[in-house]
């Protein structure tokens, strides 16, 4: 059973899309990429470079973009997914893909999303990743830091992820070297991506969301909030409207789709961290990241993966 894994914000890099498809795009890729620039009425192939990269609209949009258009490519090579998860914005991507959200539609409620992340931190907010503490090691870091920082994402047992102002995470980060951590480093991202900082944000792109047509999924998707799977259309949209607000549980998410059954993973574009973490939670499993391969050479990876595993 194959599994798509969709990236989140900080996997994106200047040129990432003019990159899809190993520098010659599938039909498929330049046809989603003309149509998200129709929806948009922006030219999408101008948001990846690095002053682009700048702003959390462009990568959130950006990232959308190359996942669904890296799904339609393989499924045009003749590789689909059983099951989708979406890692924070990502989760666009898996709910296009799973047919539960439409492609224009995600578009713009990820356009509306960015823009009200960026307007309730505009300047002095991110995320630190923590390697080689665990959750209540981080927890405690937080509270004797005395600072306003919140864990957002917990990726892997021992890879956390803090959100704050730069202040905050800089005390984080100080006691979490100190108590042992392995690193602690700044992701490229510029907001305080799944706390309660971002609750008025949340609650704004829920009224949003109210309006936009939702669908019971044809495949199985895994959510943010809980890391369960989620078959029903409103259920979909409360996860999608709302985890920019809470932590998300990656790790467990993973575990989820590995319980469903899934044994090949295939990481849409752009990077290859969801796949080294699927890697190191699910050593039996196939973990493959497509980043700028041609879509048919993941394709035959991704078979040959199948009959490794049903052998």
């Amino acid at each position: 059973m194959i599994a798509y894994l969709f990236p989140g914000q900080g996997a994106q890099t200047p040129g990432f899309l003019h990159r899809l498809g190993g520098g010659k795009p599938h039909p498929s890729i330049a046809r989603t990429f003309a149509e998200a620039s129709d929806v948009l009425a922006e030219d999408i192939l101008a948001l990846d470079t690095a002053d682009a990269l700048a702003s959390t609209v462009a990568v959130q949009v950006a990232l959308v973009v190359a996942g669904v258009a890296a799904a339609r490519a393989l499924a045009e090579e003749g590789i689909e997914p059983e099951a989708v998860a979406g890692l924070s914005v990502g989760a666009y991507g898996a709910a296009v893909v799973c047919g539960a959200l439409a492609f224009d539609e995600a578009l713009k409620l990820v356009r509306l999303r960015a823009r009200l992340m960026e307007d309730a931190c505009p300047h002095g907010y991110g995320m630190l990743a923590v390697l080689g503490l665990n959750e209540s090691e981080i927890a405690r870091a937080i509270v004797d830091s005395g600072a306003d920082a919140y864990i957002g994402n917990l990726n892997a047992p021992r890879q956390i992820v803090v959100s704050g102002s730069d202040a905050a995470l800089g005390k984080v980060r100080e006691i979490a070297l100190s108590r042992g951590a392995r690193k602690a480093e700044r992701l490229a991202v510029s907001v305080p991506s799944h706390c309660v900082l971002l609750e008025d944000a949340a609650a704004h792109l829920a009224d949003a969301a109210r309006d936009v047509r939702v669908d019971t999924p044809r495949i199985a998707y895994v959510g943010n909030r809980g890391a369960r799977v989620l078959r029903r259309a409103d259920a979909i949209r409360e996860d999608l409207a709302t985890n920019l607000r809470y932590p998300v549980r990656w790790h467990d998410s993973t575990i989820a789709l590995s319980e469903l059954g899934a044994s090949v993973f295939v990481e849409m574009p752009p990077g290859q961290t969801l796949t080294q973490l699927a890697a190191e939670a699910l050593p039996n499993a196939a973990a493959i990241a497509m980043d700028a391969s041609p879509a048919a050479s993941v394709a035959a990876r991704a078979r040959a993966a199948c009959r490794r595993q049903q052998d």
